[in-house]
């Protein structure tokens, strides 16, 4: 069983910037492909980041290109989400996700959630 707790939302100004958290509770975090997801307020959770076992792949989805940065640290068994020039748009519960297969988008093949943390943009 694989526990993922994600910290390091809050509120936060647009514009400005948080870097998410996610510790993963399992000796082989290595082997785990880790992602983030994010659900708004009303709206279908939605694909955000995604990278490799190995942290050298990574994925993001078109809203975040250039904003986001996903990392992965194979020792601390813990993967980042750096989020800068951050939108009210991007307000939303983001969710860590761990994957033994392949990046599926809808979040199908993801074996372990975390719970999530909420990340407020005010305009």
């Amino acid at each position: 069983q694989v526990q993922l707790v994600e910290s390091g939302g809050g509120l936060v100004q647009a514009g400005g910037s948080l870097r998410l958290s996610c510790a993963a509770s399992v000796r082989t975090f290595s082997s785990l492909n880790m992602g983030w997801f994010r659900q708004a307020p009303g709206k279908e959770r939605e694909f955000v980041a995604d990278i490799s076992q190995s942290g050298l792949s990574t994925y993001y989805a078109d809203s975040v290109k250039g904003r986001f940065t996903i990392s992965k640290d194979n020792v601390k068994n813990t993967v980042y989400l750096q989020m800068n020039s951050l939108k009210p748009e991007d307000t939303a519960v983001y969710y860590c996700a761990a994957h033994f297969l392949m990046l599926d988008r809808s979040g199908t093949n993801v074996a372990y959630w975390g719970k999530g943390t909420l990340v407020t943009v005010s305009s």
